[in-house]
Parts: C-alpha cells; structure tokens; sequence
C-alpha cells in the first residue's frame, strides 16, 4: 500500500531537525518504533543547549536510574519491555516526551530507512544539509570535550559538575560565533511530501 508521507525540515542550526507525520502511525505498530531500539546520547552541544534553555531538564536526566556517565556525556539507557525496550523519555500515549530541540542528535534527525527521503532529487539541499551537520556536530563536540577535560573536568564527578557547565558554556558560546556557512544553505523551514509503499508489523525496518 502506498501512502503520503509529509516532511518538515528546519534548519536550526546546531539544533535542526526533521519532522514525519507516519511517526504518529507507526508502521510497526507496536507503540515505540525506534524508540524501542535506541537509548539517547546527550553530547556537550546537547548539554550547552539544555543547561541554557531547559536546566530542569538537565537536573532531571540526572536524577533518573541506570545512566551511563561518561567525561562529557550521558547516556540514558532504555529499559527492557516486551520483546525489545523502551526509550526512557517515550510514552505510549503521545511518544516522546522532549521537543524536538531538546532532543539529542539521532533523535532531532532519524527518519526511518523505509521512507528512503535522501534518494529523492528535490531533497539533494537537505541531504548535504543534515550529512554535514551531523559530521560537523562530530567536530564541535569534540572540540568541547576536548576543552573539558584538558582542564580535568568530567560528569563523572557530581562535585565538578557546575564547574562544568560553567565552562562548557564559555566554549560553547566561543563556537557558536564560528558556525560554518554550510548552516545558511537551507531556509529556516521546508515541507515535502512523499509517496512511499508501506510494510506492516516488523516488515517495516528501523
């Protein structure tokens, strides 16, 4: 069966992110899709965005059970459910609990692969768009991380934390001053849609 599949693109910058309306319908129907197969990796430019924009939320991811903390990340492993897991922040009656800004990396870009929209010719402009963020994001995090720990700082120690963010926040203001032109390539928001046959039940592939 084909369907109409929609896509909103926004270019945020350091936070853009790709919207899917078949989310909402799952193809999997099994209440999590890709939330089951994934436990959520916050970076330092996550890290930066949240304690500037959402600090509760910082202090909440770490108040939650079975983290993993590393130097300058944290991991919030999923929990077991059924035959697969469960993202910590999904919820059965209207998915993921964060906006799509405060959500890490995969989860602000991830369009499951049976929609296929990179091959399409028309989203060429995206498709540069979100390859060279997402290698670019690879770079700034890692510039931050390494910017941290040169200076003997981890998450890892409860103590050092606002330390920290303190000084993470320095870097992190630092590069955004600096965000390539790449970022400019698209406008702010883009809709398209598709038509794409649709697969049930786990023929669908995450």
């Amino acid at each position: 069966m084909d369907k109409e599949i929609r896509l909103v693109f926004h270019n945020e910058g350091l936070r853009s992110y790709i919207e899917v309306d078949l989310c909402a319908q799952c193809p999997r129907q099994d209440d999590k899709g890709c939330c089951g197969y994934y436990s959520p990796v916050f970076y330092p430019t996550d890290l930066a965005y949240l304690y500037l924009n959402r600090p509760a939320l910082i202090d909440y991811i770490f108040s939650m059970d079975d983290l993993t903390v590393l130097d300058t990340s944290v991991t919030v492993n999923n929990d077991k459910d059924g035959e697969s897991y469960r993202c910590k922040f999904h919820s059965r009656d209207g998915g993921c609990l964060l906006t799509q800004l405060e959500r890490e990396t995969i989860c602000r870009h991830f369009v499951c692969p049976g929609i296929d929209w990179q091959r399409e010719s028309g989203l060429q402009h995206w498709n540069r768009f979100f390859n060279e963020l997402f290698d670019y994001e690879i770079e700034i995090n890692n510039r931050l991380a390494e910017g941290l720990t040169s200076r003997g700082l981890t998450l890892k120690n409860p103590a050092q934390r606002e330390q920290f963010k303190e000084k993470l926040l320095r870097l992190y203001a630092v590069e955004l001053e600096h965000l390539p032109s790449a970022l400019n390539a698209c406008p702010p928001i883009e809709t398209f849609t598709i038509k794409r046959p649709i697969s049930w039940g786990h023929d669908w592939t995450l």
